[in-house]
């Protein structure tokens, strides 16, 4: 798995639509109910879980799981 484990808002670029998206650590899903969480804790962090579709194990893949709300963030707008 990636060395990323946990990922704000502001990592993903604040993505505003649900959606698959390519970053370095591989392909992530976010859900609609992802997206209503960051907006309304734009510091909610994220941890990532590895998924397995249709058993391909060749591309690494992810959706978001648990979150954590931070009230002190260190992520800007345009880190990755």
């Amino acid at each position: 798995m990636a060395d990323i484990n946990k990922l704000a808002w502001a990592q993903v670029g604040r993505v505003t639509e649900p959606g698959r998206y390519m970053f370095k650590f591989g392909l992530l899903t976010i859900a609609a109910d992802d997206l209503y969480i960051w907006e309304r804790y734009p510091n909610a962090a994220f941890t990532l879980v590895g998924t397995n579709l249709n058993g391909q194990t060749e591309a690494e893949e992810f959706r978001l799981g648990t979150f954590e709300l931070r009230t002190n963030s260190n992520y800007s707008e345009g880190e990755e």
